[in-house]
């Protein structure tokens, strides 16, 4: 996602993916991120409106002693999840590689808000009823992960090295969307194991960023050798 001001030459010379294939994607990640936003909506809510129409309980006690991590943090990855949804489909950039730079300026900085308070609240909020040490310690490592990889994203842009930049920003936005797929496995867990407690917390949540992590390096491994593919096919087609 180049930031404003540098333009990637390359953008005009690139033929845009069929638009249908390009908004199935963006779609599937706008609905990947739709429970875990609204859940967030509803907490701001909640804390909107004060204590005295909304019960206090075990649960959200934290977040009504010090509101304002939460609601920067919901806030924030809000911004980070429903436009970089955009970000990622091809011919959105191809199309639109002004916005497309524009709109970096908002992610990156959405970006680090969501993963500093997510870290802040992980270390300073008191860890809730099945919270233990292993996901206190996941929370801030995918949280580290996730600034290391915008700040990668940010030094990249600016070398012009456009693949890196959208490598690192795949990377970051994987772990960003954690949430959205830790209700998927959070499902799947309660499905086919049905058990609650530490560990289920331990495998729901670590699977979450590992399988994002994993379709993330696919998907940059895939751009990547998309060219050589298409070389190769032209060169079979020139034979035949």
């Amino acid at each position: 996602m180049p930031l404003d001001g540098l333009k990637q030459p390359t953008f005009q010379k690139t033929k845009a993916p069929a638009r249908g294939a390009e908004w199935l994607v963006t779609a599937g990640l706008i609905l990947l991120a739709v429970i875990p936003v609204l859940a967030g909506i509803v907490r701001v809510g909640q804390l909107t409106v004060g204590a005295e129409t909304t019960p206090v309980t075990p649960e959200n006690a934290r977040f009504f002693a010090m509101p304002l991590p939460v609601i920067l943090h919901v806030f924030s990855v809000t911004v980070y999840a429903l436009v970089g949804a955009f970000q990622f489909a091809p011919g959105i950039r191809l199309r639109y590689p002004r916005w497309h730079r524009r709109a970096g300026w908002l992610l990156v900085p959405s970006g680090l808000a969501a993963a500093f308070s997510g870290m802040w609240m992980a270390h300073f909020y008191p860890s809730p009823a099945g919270d233990g040490v292993v996901v206190y310690a996941m929370r801030l490592l995918f949280g580290f992960l996730m600034t290391l990889a915008l700040i990668l994203a940010v030094l990249a842009v600016r070398q012009r090295n456009f693949t890196q930049h959208g490598a690192w920003m795949v990377r970051a936005y994987a772990i960003g969307m954690g949430a959205g797929t830790q209700v998927l496995t959070g499902i799947v867990w309660a499905l086919l194991v049905g058990t609650s407690g530490e560990l289920a917390r331990n495998i729901v949540l670590g699977s979450g960023w590992i399988i994002n992590l994993v379709v993330a390096e696919w998907v940059i491994q895939w751009r990547l050798t998309r060219p050589q593919r298409k070389a190769a096919l032209a060169a079979s087609t020139r034979q035949s």
